[in-house]
């Protein structure tokens, strides 16, 4: 079925029309070939055709001879198109031309007398598998023996970790690998360091924010070292088209922008893509006893079961009526019904209470992808579903399996759910299934979004904004893979940037994809890999350059406070801890919560050591692969959480209390009264408790309370704060204060995505009538990363644009006090209480006013 069929079947023959905010059909285009280079070794050139790739595509060769020069490379193109070939053809050709012994032309990046070595890294090891596994058909076709490939990472045993270092040409490995265990123990790498000629950096876009700087940061220590060795790798990376990717690359590296070639010129075929925006409807009965409970992000909520309104049942062409007289029907369109303005109580309570159409909540992004997944597998299409969340891809396969199993009992077997947190060879088994169609569909968080290699997928759905263009273009591209036509559907949840996203198509569509955004200077980052390049060897002045002009000062800081020793010959570590263990560079807080199943001792998965509090407490609903377990004890100091295989008829939220105390205001700008600020902060957060709801219907059965420690983040914040007579002004009274102030600052997290590339999820906010370090009501918006991302710092430079954009979406909501479209948030840990909607609109115009009075003229 092609793109067009597959719409179809989600319209349901029209009665979901009016959920298509905006259909747009993407051209395919035709690929342009080129011949092999001449330099390329012979039995891979075989290898590649005998796998069907008679000649490679023009941006193949133009990277890969690139590469071959001596050139640090970065690959942006799109999903799909080939990246691959063009660092491992002279990656390998290097490998093979120096196991042959021959020794070709000075100045040229194959005269490596030793034997060349090769370091992969990519951001998951789902994707080093994947790669290996297709190293391996590629040599294998080739008929070649003399390669040697293997992964490395932490699940890599002490055996084959020796192997490798003594043996492997090519190792398959990722940043968290080097960091921990690669650059400390360099001496035991030698051999690989010594003949280092090529280093991959993999899907590199996806090292942005902090995580992005940590490895900018690994790299040049790894550059570093392989230069005492005598070694001078060139650095080939591949990208998801994004913008300025030479600059990105080279900032990664820490080398001059002119220094790497980039590539960005598509010139692989590409099907035709049908991209649909697509709004969830609003729920009948939003009035209802429940409605209140009904998170806007919530995956449990995929199965409620809230009968639709029945016009058929009205008899006398009521539906018709309605159809006739809706204005937003477009011509010749089948509209749907139209709720009646003055609403209706409870089926079969008969009472006629007044309701505001629009302020009913919509139905979940994950609700609405469970059913358009199922429909999709009924039709016999192969798919992909994107959620934002552990659980949320855990409930969409749950909840798609349901509604499957009412239409045909063989169909729930064809669809699974893929996330992080599964061991290796559950990851790996779905893969093989999704390959080889023993699977129709996967519910994946992004772990799926990078380069494992599945194709021949229909099409693609995805649960919400994925947070930057880039990732909606990656996503995108899973779909109609290897030049196949394919359909994508991005579904909106109830936030005020997807709501503007599907009905600002251009917004999303065809605004340029964004700059991958990371500081290599962040002293919170930067300081342990000073001291981590200090212990693999003593730091010298002359090597400064490469960590940036903040690293003397830090250096010297370090020293003072007794961390490393200064000498003559440089700095040196002293302590007998490894220096590697003071940063972790995913910034998860420590090592992975193992969840073991009590019974049994075996172990089930792992969690974020940050989400663990309010994820696998004692008596939390843990889910793995469709399966629940009880939490039966959290050891925090371990990171063990024990847990009993039960099935249960709820699921449990955690709730928490957070804080947020000024450590330093680094700038300041006075808009009158207002004062609009950015500085560090300390936010400290503690689960207090939890609640179990019953499925489907979210009644709340108990409320618990949590001991649990408390944590404290010390991070970037904007803020502004609104003295008694701004207040005023707005008409904001101390009654209403609280919810307007809370309002505000849940509208101004949803669109600072906008601005900065980030989502929500990398932000978090505080709103107070009186703050302790202000005096005044105050809102704070911060980075959720230690250090700080950048995000906040990009809020405050563009404060008048981002708080009028903030204004503008909530007056554009159709809703009379509030909704998850506008103001509510899907993380808020105070259950979005309290909430003033048209407070905070008055309250955000009288502060832009000051700010336009104080703005230069």
């Amino acid at each position: 079925m092609g793109p067009g069929e597959l719409l179809d079947v989600l319209l349901a023959g029209g009665r979901r029309a009016e959920r298509a905010t905006h259909v747009r059909h993407l051209p395919g285009r035709d690929g342009t070939r080129a011949d092999w280079p001449a330099w390329a070794d012979a039995d891979l050139v075989r290898g590649y055709r005998a796998l069907g790739v008679e000649r490679p595509w023009e941006h193949q060769v133009d990277a890969a001879d690139a590469a071959w020069s001596g050139r640090h490379t970065v690959l942006a193109t799109s999903t799909g198109s080939g990246k691959s070939l063009a660092f491992w053809l002279p990656a390998l050709s290097a490998v093979r031309r120096g196991a042959t012994g021959a020794v070709p032309d000075p100045g040229a990046i194959e005269s490596v007398r030793r034997r060349p070595t090769v370091l992969y890294l990519s951001p998951t090891k789902a994707l080093a598998a994947d790669q290996l596994a297709g190293l391996e058909r590629l040599l294998g076709a080739a008929g070649t023996r003399d390669v040697r490939v293997a992964t490395c990472d932490g699940d890599t045993s002490r055996d084959e970790r020796r192997w490798v270092r003594e043996h492997a040409d090519v190792v398959l490995t990722n940043p968290d690998f080097l960091h921990f265990a690669l650059l400390p123990a360099h001496a035991t790498w030698s051999r690989v360091l010594a003949s280092l000629a090529f280093v991959v950096v993999d899907e590199c876009h996806a090292f942005r924010g902090v995580f992005g700087a940590h490895v900018a940061l690994v790299l040049r220590r790894l550059r570093r070292l392989a230069a005492s060795y005598g070694a001078s790798p060139v650095v080939v990376l591949a990208s998801a088209t994004t913008s300025d990717p030479a600059a990105s690359a080279a900032r990664l590296l820490g080398v001059p922008a002119d220094e790497v070639h980039a590539v960005t010129a598509d010139t692989s075929p590409a099907g035709r893509k049908t991209v649909v925006l697509w709004q969830p409807p609003e729920l009948p009965g939003g009035d209802g006893p429940w409605a209140s409970l009904l998170p806007a992000e919530d995956p449990w909520a995929t199965v409620v079961a809230v009968p639709p309104r029945d016009d058929a049942a009205r008899g006398d062409g009521a539906a018709a009526e309605d159809a006739q007289t809706d204005p937003t029907a477009a011509d010749g369109g089948q509209a749907g019904p139209r709720a009646r303005p003055e609403g209706s109580g409870p089926l079969g309570t008969g009472e006629r209470l007044v309701a505001v159409p629009q302020d009913r909540p919509r139905r979940t992004a994950t609700a609405e992808v469970a059913d358009l997944l199922a429909d999709l597998v009924a039709a016999g299409a192969r798919v992909l579903a994107f959620t934002r969340s552990r659980r949320g891809a855990e409930s969409v396969a749950a909840a798609t399996r349901d509604h499957l199993a009412a239409v045909d009992p063989t169909l729930p077997s064809l669809v699974s759910s893929y996330r992080g947190g599964y061991l290796p060879e559950e990851r790996r088994a779905l893969e093989r299934a999704i390959r080889s169609g023993h699977l129709r569909a996967l519910a994946t968080t992004s772990a799926l979004e990078l380069g494992v290699d599945i194709s021949g997928l229909d099409a693609v759905l995805i649960a919400g904004w994925p947070g930057t263009r880039v990732s909606l273009w990656q996503q995108a591209g899973r779909a109609g893979r290897a030049g196949a036509d394919g359909l994508v559907v991005l579904v909106a949840r109830e936030d005020p940037l997807d709501t503007y996203l599907v009905h600002h198509p251009e917004a999303a569509l065809d605004a340029p994809v964004e700059a991958t955004v990371f500081d290599p200077g962040n002293p919170y980052v930067l300081a342990p890999h000073l001291c981590a390049a200090a212990a693999e060897r003593p730091l010298r002045a002359d090597e400064l350059d490469l960590f940036g002009p903040r690293a003397l000062d830090l250096l010297t800081e370090l020293t003072e406070r007794g961390i490393l020793r200064r000498r003559t010959s440089g700095w040196y570590w002293t302590h007998a801890e490894p220096a590697s263990r003071m940063t972790d560079l995913r910034g998860a807080g420590g090592d992975p919560v193992r969840v073991v199943e009590t019974a049994t001792g075996r172990l089930l998965g792992t969690v974020d050591a940050a989400s663990a509090d309010a994820t696998v407490h004692p008596g939390a609903v843990y889910v793995h692969l469709g399966a629940t377990y009880v939490v039966d004890a959290l050891h925090l100091d371990d990171g063990v959480a024990l847990a009993t295989r039960r099935d249960v008829d709820h699921g449990t939220w955690a709730s928490w209390i957070t804080s947020t105390t000024v450590v330093d205001v680094e700038r300041e700008v006075p808009w009158g009264p207002v004062t609009w600020c950015y500085g560090q902060v300390d936010v400290t957060t503690q689960v207090v408790g939890y609640q179990r709801r019953r499925i489907p219907d979210l009644q709340v059965l108990s409320t618990h309370e949590l001991d649990l420690p408390a944590r404290t983040l010390r991070t970037t914040a904007v803020w502004w704060t609104a003295p008694p007579e701004v207040l005023e002004a707005a008409g904001v009274t101390l009654e209403v204060a609280p919810g307007a102030l809370h309002a505000a600052e849940h509208a101004s997290i949803g669109l600072l995505p906008l601005l900065a590339t980030c989502d929500r999820w990398d932000l978090g906010g505080l709103s107070t009538l009186v703050h302790p370090d202000t005096g005044h009501a105050t809102v704070f918006v911060h980075d959720g990363h230690p250090g700080g991302a950048g995000f906040a710092e990009r809020g405050f430079e563009l404060g008048p644009v981002w708080l009028t954009a903030t204004r503008d979406a909530i007056a554009a909501c159709p809703c009379a006090t509030g909704c998850p479209a506008c103001v509510q948030s899907p993380k808020c840990g105070n259950g979005n209480e309290p909430l003033d909607k048209s407070g905070a609109l008055r309250l955000l115009t009288t502060v832009l006013g000051h700010a336009a009075d104080a703005a230069p003229s």
